[in-house]
């Protein structure tokens, strides 16, 4: 027997189609259903890779019983959270105001047939435990709650509605003018919030913040800010050096449970590496610190190798890896020391056991190890009277050895739908990896999948957020075009592509047209003209992945400087100057808009260089330093048909010719490379560009 989840693509609906439980998916047949039956509507949302989504799983909707008190009393819809974000955004808001903490995930909410939350949580086990009710004692209770209590669900309704409206974002009255204030306030916080020791903000569990993190390094970039590159690169140490960190194949966890980096929530998501790949590239440029060349070269390999699709899909990215496997939580990870020593030499194992601490007590429920780094080269080097070099290479020996022992090891499971927001950061953070490296296959990974979201996902003008066997479907979200007109403009100045172009340019009036809220300003998470649900978000605070409408903001002012299109960098400033009441109380959880603000404030040089193609490549490598500030657009001379504001006169003698702009103010053509670094240099606090 199958329920009506046997049709989907999202993978995470497809693991519960032979479930006893009646799922529907979200949509007009099971609301239908619920209104004619007046049943209330028990939504459950999770996602492929999530750990207690498949315990809940397990107890309960794999159970007979349960599964009988389900289908009897509600109208049972399981969403993909990763598909529909949209929903997921409006109900994870009602947990919150309903029960006052946040959410996550699996969310369990009770519905009327109306799609308002009366009552909800998060994970339930079967029977009561952990302090939390029963989930087949609940459900009855909650049936006969709606049943018996349809005037205050109601009058509840109206109250979370109109909190709903009120969390949208209106501009600051009391301080309309946009300024610096927020940008140093919310620096000031992440100072505060850091933990000198381990690196990271807050206690456990830990999650990598990326938006932050690059707030950080825009802060040394632009401020040459000492404190904030520590607050950057000390993070990214203990990152890398942690569990966290996947020690033999690259890639990072989604999060720490706990302060020290060392235990991780074990699923591997798309987007996590995505925004980490960028950062620890551009921290290298910075440092030159080989740990981050490192954890670079890895995570790349790890995406090209397990998350690249081939043939079949022409070259998008996967969504995410599962925590479990075999029905246990890192079990395709983690070691015990009998198995270590018995796949490596005597040699090998001595210094392995101590750099990786299994020669340490357990670190992972109390009797197998997950690898961290817990000494360093010197220190193992030091202690077997060896060399540093010794070690590096007994240690990569080693690594070889045991990875492929683990791949022998039944793997996690695989979501394999491809979705345009997540895409779209793997995208920037390919080209921009591969772009410092000069790694041309990271670079013609990006462009793959970009042709394919170009040529799968864009369907008779419209995107699309999700591919899946052949099938691409439903409305693309803010993030969808956000994310990816932002990684076109990266992918731009790293390979020129007219189509490129021409996609950032439709993409940016779709912003405009679908999106943008006319009225007050900023961007809806939906389009104008998307499915009708209780609530329409327009966010702009940052989460695992950076806000919408931050990214929205600076790559409209970007494309706008760089076309000198004006329209595009009135509505950033429309959005920024929306989102001013929202940063002055929590600044330090907006950096995406605060950058954008920061740019706005005072706008970036462009960097237009056209010429002979190879002569081009030379120019841009000695000037990869200041992209971290400038936008830089190298366009081979046989180029034609380019906007006005792109073309630069023909230098003499088929030079390379330059025009830097910044705003509205341009210096006069520049043929020399020598000029252009004195212009563009970074005041003398960037590392040196050879670095080992």
């Amino acid at each position: 027997m199958t329920n009506h989840l046997a049709e989907e693509t999202s993978p995470y609906l497809l693991q519960h189609a032979d479930n006893p439980v009646d799922w529907y998916p979200w949509g007009k047949e099971a609301l239908d259903t619920a209104l004619a039956l007046d049943k209330p509507i028990l939504l459950s949302i999770g996602y492929s890779a999530c750990h207690w989504c498949h315990v809940m799983a397990h107890e309960s909707f794999e159970d007979a019983a349960v599964a009988a008190a389900m289908n009897e009393h509600f109208i049972n819809i399981k969403v993909d959270r990763e598909e529909r974000p949209d929903i997921d955004q409006i109900y994870q808001s009602a947990h919150y105001t309903l029960n006052h903490r946040s959410g996550g995930w699996p969310l369990t909410m009770f519905l009327t047939p109306g799609q308002h939350p009366f009552f909800g949580g998060t994970y339930f086990p079967k029977e009561a435990r952990y302090g939390m009710p029963g989930f087949l004692e609940l459900l009855p209770k909650v049936s006969e709650l709606y049943h018996t209590r349809k005037a205050d669900i109601d009058k509840q309704n109206a109250v979370l509605l109109k909190l709903l409206a009120q969390s949208l974002p209106a501009p600051d009255a009391q301080n309309s003018t946009l300024s610096r204030q927020p940008i140093d306030r919310a620096w000031e916080q992440l100072n505060r919030q850091f933990d000198e020791i381990h690196g990271g903000f807050g206690e456990a569990p830990k999650f990598l913040h990326p938006a932050e993190l690059q707030f950080c390094l825009r802060r040394y970039v632009v401020n040459n800010d000492t404190r904030a590159l520590h607050v950057l690169t000390h993070t990214l140490e203990k990152m890398a050096l942690g569990g966290l960190y996947d020690q033999l194949g690259g890639g990072f966890c989604r999060y720490s449970t706990d302060g020290i980096w060392q235990i991780p929530h074990f699923e591997k998501m798309l987007y996590d590496n995505a925004l980490m790949l960028p950062l620890y590239a551009e921290a290298w440029l910075v440092t030159g610190n080989p740990l981050f060349k490192q954890v670079v070269e890895e995570t790349a390999d790890w995406v090209m190798r397990e998350m690249q699709s081939g043939t079949m899909a022409e070259g998008g990215y996967f969504s995410s890896l599962d925590a479990d496997s075999e029905h246990e939580e890192g079990k395709f990870y983690v070691w015990n020391r009998e198995e270590v020593s018995a796949l490596l030499t005597p040699e090998e194992y001595r210094v392995v056991a101590a750099f990786y601490g299994l020669d340490r007590a357990p670190n992972f429920e109390g009797r197998h190890w997950h690898l961290e780094v817990a000494e360093s080269v010197a220190s193992v080097a030091a202690h077997n009277q060896i060399s540093q070099e010794t070690v590096r290479q007994l240690i990569g020996s080693a690594r070889k050895k045991l990875l492929i022992a683990r791949e022998q090891r039944i793997r996690p499971g695989r979501d394999e739908k491809i979705l345009t927001s997540w895409n779209a950061l793997m995208i920037k953070g390919m080209a921009r990896a591969g772009q410092i490296f000069e790694r041309e296959e990271w670079i013609h990974s990006a462009m793959q999948a970009m042709d394919f979201i170009h040529s799968r996902l864009w369907q008779n003008g419209r995107l699309l957020a999700t591919f899946k066997d052949g099938k691409a479907h439903l409305n693309a979200y803010l993030d969808d075009h956000a994310f990816l007109l932002d990684s076109l403009l990266t992918l731009l100045q790293v390979r020129f592509r007219q189509s490129d172009l021409d996609f950032a340019i439709t993409l940016a009036d779709i912003l405009l047209t679908r999106f943008e809220d006319k009225a007050s300003g900023g961007f809806f998470f939906t389009s104008h003209d998307h499915e009708t649900l209780i609530h329409r978000p327009k966010s702009g605070h940052d989460g695992a992945i950076p806000a919408g409408n931050g990214i929205a903001a600076t790559a409209l002012q970007r494309l706008g400087h760089l076309l000198s299109e004006q329209r595009y960098s009135e509505t950033a400033e429309r959005t920024l100057n929306v989102f001013s009441g929202a940063w002055s109380l929590h600044a330090s959880s907006h950096c995406s808009l605060l950058i954008a603000l920061e740019e706005c404030l005072e706008p970036p040089k462009i960097v237009v260089l056209q010429g002979d193609s190879a002569e081009l490549q030379t120019w841009l490598k000695a000037l990869l330093p200041c992209s971290l500030d400038k936008i830089m657009i190298a366009l081979p001379r046989e180029l034609s048909g380019l906007p006005d504001t792109l073309m630069v006169r023909s230098a003499p003698d088929e030079k390379i010719s330059v025009q830097v702009c910044e705003g509205r103010r341009c210096l006069p053509e520049i043929h020399s490379l020598h000029e252009l670094l004195q212009i563009c240099k970074l005041h003398g606090r960037m590392a040196p560009l050879n670095h080992s």
